[in-house]
């Protein structure tokens, strides 16, 4: 008969530091379709759930008029040929199903969160989406209505216009990364030209599928017989590139309301992309820099100073360039006081070295954080995601985590001195 040992609970159990962690991302599989489109699946979890997400080539990248492709991919399940908005919507509300579109720069998206049992149901729609969707009239005239709507409110927002200009700074008005929309943006839009922008970019572009969740047997059949066929493919995008204009002054007060008592602050530079050998140290450095609340910038500008409710920095990640961003609001009266303070910390950590416990606080951070994160099969396959399309490898991750548990004090010192560098920021203040 075995016997149990019973706890000692006068013996503290044992702290473990996340960096003692062993930590690997969970290998996907790969599966492809008759017509070559790429699928990438984790097959885990308890419950009988599925995420998948169709990955179109169509961001703003691509367009020829500004606005063609946010549009486009909003209005997707607002109508096929065969079915109207109401009844797209209404077939999967029966079914207790989620689908979403979102479009970014580069790429946008069509995500499906489902029962399982019930893609035989839906995934014959998502194809109609894909292949017929028609544009009406009336639903574009209600998407330009409310955008046009919502812009104006925003354009009120000094958070808003600072979020625009800084990123016309650092990219110029012209390119994708840095254009933004206006009144007239959305008047100009024609269901012409979005079933143009379709018929290229979703009906005939370029797709990869993730899937995650606890995945039916006949999953590939299933996916196969209804996107299998389709004029999606998996051939390279067409190579499209936009030059960039940063702007030439380095500081920028922008008076947006005259009556209010708070103004927001950018402060940004052009940095390194995920493929840069520095990219993971760097991180580090902008975790201890402002990248979460015990930062730097937090414990001065807004713990001790009170000057801020909050201030952060972070990487603007996209798939050609990268900025590194200071954000935060302030009242007028201690603008100047808060960007000082941030130049501040700049040049201590450029020369001074990080103590070792406040380092190791910000591994266990950062490692705890992918812990987290890597907390079910749609955060799994988040990972892969951003990995696939950053084309990165598997190494990458397990690459970044032995980084962050190797860096040094000296390391953080010398990525200050070469990134965190005043005179190569921009500085906006939109009050």
């Amino acid at each position: 008969m075995n016997t149990i040992n019973p706890l000692d609970r006068t013996q503290a159990p044992h702290i473990k530091d996340a960096i003692e962690f062993d930590l690997h991302l969970k290998p996907y599989q790969k599966m492809v379709l008759d017509n070559g489109v790429e699928v990438y699946t984790i097959d885990a979890g308890p419950e009988d759930l599925l995420q998948l997400e169709w990955v179109f080539f169509s961001g703003n990248w691509y367009e020829e008029q500004n606005g063609i492709a946010a549009a486009t991919n909003h209005l997707l399940k607002n109508g096929t040929t065969a079915k109207s908005a109401f009844e797209i919507n209404d077939h999967f509300d029966y079914y207790g199903a989620y689908l979403n579109r979102s479009c970014y720069n580069e790429t946008a998206t069509i995500s499906l969160h489902t029962l399982n049992r019930h893609l035989p149901e839906l995934l014959p729609v998502v194809a109609e989406i894909i292949t017929e969707a028609s544009f009406p009239e009336q639903e574009l005239e209600i998407y330009q209505q409310n955008m046009k709507q919502r812009l104006e409110v925003n354009l009120l927002k000094c958070d808003f216009v600072a979020n625009r200009k800084i990123d016309e700074c650092l990219y110029g008005l012209n390119h994708p990364y840095g254009k933004y929309s206006t009144a007239e943006t959305y008047n100009l839009l024609k269901p012409e030209s979005l079933r143009q922008f379709h018929q290229q970019y979703y009906k005939n572009g370029r797709c990869i599928m993730f899937v995650a969740g606890k995945l039916p047997s006949d999953i590939y059949q299933q996916l196969n017989n209804n996107f299998g066929k389709l004029p999606i493919h998996a051939r390279t995008s067409v190579e499209i590139t936009h030059p960039i204009v940063r702007a030439t002054e380095k500081k920028y007060n922008i008076i947006n309301d005259l009556n209010g008592v708070q103004a927001a602050i950018r402060i940004a530079r052009p940095s390194i992309k995920r493929l840069h050998p520095d990219f993971t140290k760097a991180q580090v450095l902008n975790t201890i820099f402002g990248g979460f609340f015990g930062s730097r910038l937090m414990s001065n500008i807004r713990e001790d100073k009170g000057y801020t409710y909050g201030i952060h920095s972070f990487f603007q990640n996209h798939l050609s360039e990268s900025a590194w961003m200071i954000s935060t609001e302030a009242g007028k009266d201690v603008l100047e006081a808060t960007i000082k303070e941030v130049y501040y910390e700049m040049q201590v950590l450029r020369e001074e070295l990080v103590e070792d416990d406040e380092l190791l606080l910000v591994k266990n951070y950062l490692i705890g954080t992918v812990l987290g994160d890597l907390d079910g099969p749609f955060q799994i396959i988040g990972r892969w995601k951003n990995i696939i399309l950053n084309n990165l490898t598997g190494a990458y991750f397990d690459n970044s985590i032995q980084t962050i548990k190797d860096i040094t004090p000296k390391d953080i010192q010398e990525m200050a001195e070469k990134y965190l560098k005043p005179e190569e920021f921009y500085e906006l203040v939109v009050v």
